[in-house]
């Protein structure tokens, strides 16, 4: 049988341009923000990696983050709040041939999707998830989202915010995720780098990825300076030992609010066995994409009376 999916496994020499759209070429960001940082790393990391922009899926919500698959050409799915993550599950399981990239802002991953969030770590679903940080909600103009800091006065929280902010990577280690990771806009080259490791890895990707908003959000400034945690003296801790990396994520989102910036990679877990490949053992799964099936004519199509039958 031919692939349908006829992009995926060429291998190539890949060009940064290719994954730019001749639709929409130019993002409508705001001037200084962080959001084209992100942009930026995604294109590279793809052209390093040799993808064909149609061996890519990026699923976006909603905010300045979900404008993202406008920007990027690729196979897109512009979600509703908080649901991006639900559709690049289904997606990578329908397709586990395609290279699928879930995106959403600080308020869109860790608000209200934040159910998702935590159930996509603790199944390991192979995917790589970019969070927009940046500590408020950018496109609906500053409100205080869930990584605003204890104090910080929005319209939606005149005197101050009351409430202490979550702690994304320390979130995600304990939730499951095998591959955590924090970068920043003012950091293109790491964050690349960062990107290329996140995609390469076979299980849930979650990467905390601080965006600068210079609109709503002046407290933030541009995160900077900044510190990776791998190059850096003053830290030293074993991204394999989960101990190690809790301590130093706690330590990381600590300093956060205290002016200094930390990033780097902090957990990776190379033994754990993706969402995919479990289904796949027990024989849940087909080893071939079920989204061929569609494009096969000789294929007979199994009824939901079939498998309900098994149960008896």
């Amino acid at each position: 049988m031919s692939k349908a999916f006829s992009a995926i496994g060429e291998e190539r020499e890949v060009e940064r341009d290719e994954f730019t759209p001749g639709l929409e070429p130019q993002p409508t960001w705001c001037p200084g923000c962080g959001d084209f940082g992100v942009l930026k790393a995604l294109k590279g990391a793809m052209a390093e990696l040799g993808k064909d922009p149609e061996e890519v899926l990026l699923c976006t919500g909603i905010g300045c983050s979900g404008k993202l698959n406008s920007y990027f050409e690729s196979y897109g799915f512009h979600t509703i709040h908080g649901r991006s993550l639900p559709v690049a599950r289904a997606s990578k399981l329908a397709n586990h041939d395609l290279e699928v990239v879930a995106a959403g802002g600080d308020g869109d991953g860790y608000g209200i999707g934040g159910n998702h969030f935590m159930h996509t770590a603790r199944e390991n679903h192979d995917i790589t998830y970019i969070v927009f940080n940046n500590e408020v909600f950018g496109l609906t103009k500053g409100q205080t989202s869930p990584t605003s800091p204890k104090g910080h006065k929005s319209k939606t929280q005149p005197h101050g915010s009351a409430k202490d902010p979550i702690r994304p990577l320390s979130m995600s280690l304990s939730a499951g995720a095998s591959y955590i990771a924090r970068t920043a806009a003012v950091n293109p080259n790491q964050a690349q780098e960062i990107l290329v490791e996140a995609i390469e890895h076979d299980g849930f990707s979650h990467v905390d990825f601080l965006t600068q908003c210079p609109t709503w959000n002046k407290d933030a400034k541009q995160y900077v300076p900044y510190v990776d945690v791998q190059d850096s003296e003053d830290y030293e801790f074993d991204v394999q030992d989960r101990r190690e990396a809790a301590d130093m994520m706690a330590e990381t989102e600590e300093a956060l609010y205290d002016g200094t910036v930390l990033t780097g990679r902090y957990y990776k877990d190379e033994n754990r066995h993706s969402y995919q490949q479990e289904k796949q053992e027990r024989g849940d799964m087909p080893n071939e994409p079920l989204a061929e099936r569609y494009f096969d004519d000789d294929y007979d199509w199994e009824r939901s009376a079939d498998f309900i039958d098994r149960h008896k």
